[in-house]
């Protein structure tokens, strides 16, 4: 590679001792070339002697002055010169000395005017945008409190924002962080459908989506006068779901005992007429107490048939029923049926309906249960025609139709599986539905109909390719777009992973495992804190005491963790799109490879890169690197996966403007300077 600065030490110092010893060795051969010639005796011959040792002593003195007085004070230079780029609040630990001496009072004085030109900079930075900040404070104060789920997300669906709601709502979803594809989080195509025709003045779209084991309502929206970013709300349906029908069925077991006492009023107002009729009581009275009870029991009437058409439309009630995409709905269904197995095989040109997606596909799922006589164990096709107002969603199978005194018998079955156990013929009335069975032309085939309320949406989602505490960043905005050529990125809008191993032994291709997993991640140059990934990890195998005295884990510390390729394929999920770092990546890649778990993507190393930046500086291990750039582990974090790939990413910072300095601003000019740094004799540092 090319040199950069000062010759390595090591070339330097076996220069010189060769240099010195060839003189020497030299002038001694020529001094008993000389003694046997000439036989001088005294004085004569203690100077050939000393005249044929002075090459190689001069060259000696004058290496060892050179260190001493020029050498070491550039490496020192060096150093200072490379941590007040980094940093220049660093500490100053290498004044100028020996020869450089005199540069201490310049360097003194550039290096506060430096830090002085900073500090101004940054009181005017902060003057000009205290009211911004103060904004954005009451803004992300409000948004914390707020009970309701919301994500912000730029133009090309990257996270920007998410408040304490959501952390809670997507627990322990490793999608869920800045600057990850929304796509990530929530892969289904309906969704990237709504966001690609969402109006631009704000207009809410409404959204029904399956996530893992629940229903979600999404609510979404485009920020008025933004450059495409989109504000996401969230509800968990299946919840909403229980809440209302609780309602309902209070609503319902007040019915009867309305109409009871509707039925008693009726009853005294008949009798009280023929009590007038007998002529018992007196006229006036018998008079105003027919007129009381026949006018309450009238509008208690009412009130029972308002309720009773108020419990018929909370049955029908259109906000229950939200769009859904059928393929998405078939999917769900199948999970239902039979996690293990495909059962529903989509046919047909799949479309979107209304409907209240936990109910049907319980409603279903008990249909396939109660009539399992007439129905296939091997599979159905799920097929979705459309009507003039309605869509039909289809079950078909090889076979004859159910009768309809079955289908008429299940309508009457409960549905232990949803709140407060509704019939089957309560969620057919709150969809306006009915179902029936009907054999297909030429009687090979039958299929089961439900009839659902249409949509005015048209057209499949188009397909998407697969994406490659702090809440927000509102500079993801600004970043370039993710699927742009990765080559081509600045160093500055990389989305970088940082990451650390511990393993059970240095020998990983003889059986060594990993035994904790730790990372963090970088976006927009800052280290987020809170995002982090820490997993300890079930090796399979004995942890030698050996490797416990430097990362201090024992057999029990891991105990019950999950196996390495279930803790790989959750690192993966928090990888998303980023670049990976690791220090001496070479040993934490292999013992991550070939697991099952695919990591094709750039991995930066900071080892390689400190060589590469300072060939001429002895030690590249993490421990002399953080003392070089005054990083520090917290007590109890060093060899510790998490606490290394902190300092790891906090070194990444460090060295960028070193970089930048010398015109390595692209992820390929990295990679390029990095490739030619590797050299086997740092393969096992750490």
């Amino acid at each position: 590679m090319t040199s950069r600065g000062l010759p390595k030490r090591q070339k330097l110092i076996g220069l010189w001792l060769a240099l010195s010893g060839v003189s020497i060795f030299g002038g001694a051969v020529f001094a008993m070339w000389l003694d046997a010639q000439l036989q001088p005796e005294g004085f004569t011959r203690l100077a050939l002697w000393l005249g044929s040792f002075s090459g190689g002593g001069t060259i000696f003195l004058v290496g060892l002055l050179l260190e001493r007085m020029l050498f070491t004070p550039l490496r020192h230079l060096q150093v200072q010169l490379a941590r007040l780029v980094a940093n220049p609040d660093a500490r100053d630990e290498y004044p100028p000395e020996g020869w450089l001496k005199s540069l201490g009072p310049d360097l003194r004085r550039v290096r506060e005017s430096w830090r002085a030109d900073r500090s101004r900079l940054a009181t005017a930075h902060t003057e000009g945008a205290r009211s911004a900040a103060r904004i954005r404070q009451e803004l992300e104060t409000l948004l914390q409190v707020l009970d309701t789920p919301l994500l912000l997300c730029d133009q090309h669906r990257r996270l920007m924002l998410f408040n304490q709601a959501a952390e809670d709502f997507f627990d322990g979803n490793t999608s869920l962080g800045l600057g990850k594809r929304l796509e990530a989080l929530l892969p289904v195509a309906s969704l990237q459908e709504v966001l690609s025709q969402l109006p631009a003045d704000g207009s809410p779209r409404e959204l029904l989506t399956p996530c893992e084991e629940r229903w979600l309502r999404v609510v979404l929206r485009r920020v008025p006068g933004s450059d495409g970013e989109t504000l996401l709300t969230f509800n968990d349906a299946t919840a909403a779901w229980s809440r209302e029908m609780g309602i309902r069925a209070e609503l319902a077991e007040m019915l009867p005992p309305l109409r009871r006492h509707s039925a008693s009023l009726t009853s005294a107002a008949d009798a009280l007429i023929q009590l007038r009729e007998q002529g018992t009581q007196s006229t006036t009275l018998r008079q105003r107490l027919e007129s009381v009870i026949d006018e309450e029991s009238q509008t208690l009437g009412e009130n029972v048939a308002r309720m009773g058409a108020l419990l018929e439309a909370m049955h029908q009630q259109g906000e229950r029923l939200t769009p859904m995409w059928s393929n998405d709905f078939w999917q769900a269904l199948d999970e239902r049926l039979d996690p293990e197995h495909r059962l529903i095989t989509p046919i047909g040109m799949p479309s979107w309906f209304r409907g209240d997606a936990p109910a049907l596909i319980a409603l279903l799922d008990s249909l396939v249960q109660y009539l399992s006589a007439y129905l296939p164990d091997n599979g159905f096709e799920g097929e979705v025609c459309l009507g003039n107002k309605r869509v039909y969603l289809d079950l078909i199978w090889r076979g004859k139709p159910i009768p309809e005194r079955e289908l008429a018998n299940w309508c009457q079955q409960d549905l232990p599986s949803l709140p407060l156990n509704p019939k089957v013929s309560d969620v057919l009335r709150q969809h306006a539905s009915d179902i029936w069975s009907l054999a297909d032309p030429g009687g090979e085939y039958a299929r089961l109909r439900l009839p659902l309320p249409a949509t005015e949406r048209v057209g499949a989602p188009r397909q998407q390719t697969p994406p490659r505490p702090e809440f927000h960043d509102f500079g993801i905005a600004d970043l370039p777009h993710p699927d742009e050529a990765l080559a081509n990125r600045s160093l500055r809008s990389l989305e970088v992973v940082a990451f650390d191993t511990e393993t059970t032994g240095l020998e990983l291709r003889r059986g060594d495992s990993v035994i904790s997993l730790g990372a963090c991640r970088v976006v927009n140059a800052r280290l987020l804190a809170s995002e982090v990934f820490d997993q300890k990890v079930d090796p399979k195998r004995p942890i030698p005491p050996a490797s416990t005295a430097i990362h201090g884990l024992t057999d029990a510390d891991v105990a019950g963790a999950p196996p390495l390729d279930i803790v790989l394929a959750r690192f993966r999920d928090y990888v998303g799109e980023a670049v990976l770092l690791a220090h001496n990546a070479a040993f934490d890649m292999l013992a991550i490879s070939q697991k099952g778990v695919d990591f094709d993507i750039p991995v930066l190393d900071t080892l390689l890169i400190s060589r590469a930046l300072d060939e001429a500086i002895d030690g590249h291990d993490l421990d002399s690197l953080s003392q070089r750039y005054d990083l520090e582990f917290p007590p109890g974090t060093r060899h510790t996966a998490l606490g290394d790939a902190r300092v790891t990413a906090e070194l990444w910072l460090a060295l960028l403007p070193r970089l930048e300095a010398r015109g390595i601003d692209t992820l390929e000019q990295l990679l390029a300077l990095q490739s030619n740094a590797f050299d086997k004799q740092d393969a096992s540092a750490s």
